[in-house]
């Protein structure tokens, strides 16, 4: 079997289930569709190009049609176009508007939330999905990879197992139980019900919980046997400051500074998670590179608290900016991007070159400089730009782990 054939099976099986799942999406879902695969397709050329030359894999010609964009050979574009078909629409399928039993008209996710709580399990999967915040998947399952795959320079079964891990149930807990207890302050809040966070009705609230522990509970158990005593204190630590930032009793998001500190953990614990199960070494550069993570995890924290200001205080919740406020939080935030990226130019070569990641987030972050409590809803619009700047980012933190695989090789 050739490559195109291999390429092909995806892409037709992608456009079938993306066309049933996007039916009645309109004009727009599709125009998005094309736009997305031109910005994948400039990636995939860049990423596959880069790796061809530096030797990292390469295919073997007789399975080629030998057309490429550069060193990409073009059956290469056939895994992002199907993943551009099926994706959007199976999200567009998940987060359709119900309809009301009498008349048929969509729903808000607020009204569905207010009104749903006598239809059983009715949605806990769809719910669970935007719960767990796909759009922010790759967050916490890419320092997990990249940690372990530099370490230990293989793909083995610990690596797809734990990147699964943090990809998908690792996210439904920590979105998940934050969404449940979460809940009065999510009804006063307009963003809710879409990329950033379900709203939850009361009746899927404790099936919610249950589904958290039931998908977190046995991987967290193979990845301790897997990684051994070393692993043991990463894991526990990960897994506490999912439920303890959320859960009632604990609630470590109503405690200022340590909201920020416990939010961080969420996405710095992944990579020493799998720095552990690989047995690396404990270096001075990677002590600061973790560090400089650290901070712009606390940075992003207190920058995406800023928006919820009066949501929070209307439900009576305490966040860093609720007590900081949302002018002396932003500063707060910009100290903190500017300190990690002082920090990476600390570290070994090739980790200078991620300092430069850190100017975008100080721009958009410090145009609300001077925000007040008033208007700091209006941070949503950087917030949101935030959310698209870790893409890029992770663009480049790929490139610069590139050229130090190269470079350690």
């Amino acid at each position: 079997m050739t490559y195109l054939w291999l390429a092909l099976a995806f892409v037709v099986a992608s456009a079938v289930a993306g066309v049933a799942f996007a039916r009645g999406a309109g004009r727009r879902h599709w125009q998005a569709t094309g736009i997305a695969f031109a910005a994948l397709a400039v990636l995939t050329a860049v990423f596959d190009s880069v790796m061809i030359g530096m030797e990292l894999f390469h295919y073997d010609s007789q399975h080629l049609l030998g057309a490429s964009i550069g060193l990409a050979p073009v059956e290469d574009f056939a895994y992002p176009l199907a993943g551009v078909l099926a994706l959007p629409g199976l999200w567009a399928w998940m987060t359709r508007r119900r309809r009301t039993l009498d008349g048929g008209h969509p729903t808000t996710p607020h009204a569905d939330a207010k009104a749903g709580s006598t239809d059983g399990l009715t949605g806990l999967l769809p719910q669970a999905f935007v719960a767990s915040r796909p759009i922010s998947w790759i967050n916490t399952a890419y320092p997990f990879a990249a940690a372990m795959l530099l370490t230990t320079r293989e793909v083995d079964w610990v690596l797809i197992v734990g990147t699964f891990y943090f990809l998908v149930p690792y996210n439904l807990a920590m979105y998940g139980i934050n969404d449940v207890f979460d809940y009065a302050s999510d009804l006063k809040n307009p963003r809710k019900g879409g990329i950033e966070g379900a709203l939850l009705a009361p009746r899927l609230h404790r099936p919610m919980l249950w589904l958290a522990a039931v998908t977190n509970v046995p991987f967290l158990v193979v990845l301790a046997a897997a990684g051994g005593p070393a692993s043991w204190l990463p894991l526990l630590v990960s897994a506490f400051a999912v439920v303890a930032y959320s859960a009632a009793g604990l609630r470590f998001k109503e405690r200022p500074v340590l909201d920020s500190i416990t939010s961080s953990t969420h996405f710095v614990s992944p990579a020493v998670v799998g720095l552990a199960i690989a047995g690396a070494t404990v270096t001075p550069g990677l002590v600061i590179l973790l560090a400089a993570f650290f901070m712009w995890g606390m940075a992003a924290h207190a920058f995406g608290a800023v928006q919820d200001i009066e949501p929070d205080r209307q439900a009576d919740i305490a966040s860093i900016a609720t007590v900081f406020g949302a002018r002396r939080t932003v500063r707060t935030a910009v100290v903190l991007w500017l300190l990690a990226g002082l920090a990476m130019l600390a570290t070994p070569w090739s980790g200078p070159l991620a300092a430069l990641i850190a100017i975008p987030y100080i721009v958009n972050c410090a145009r609300w400089w001077n925000v007040t409590d008033t208007t700091a809803a209006r941070t949503n619009v950087a917030w949101r730009r935030f959310i698209w700047l870790n893409y890029g980012s992770g663009f480049l933190v790929t490139l610069i782990l590139i050229l130090q695989w190269s470079l350690t090789s």
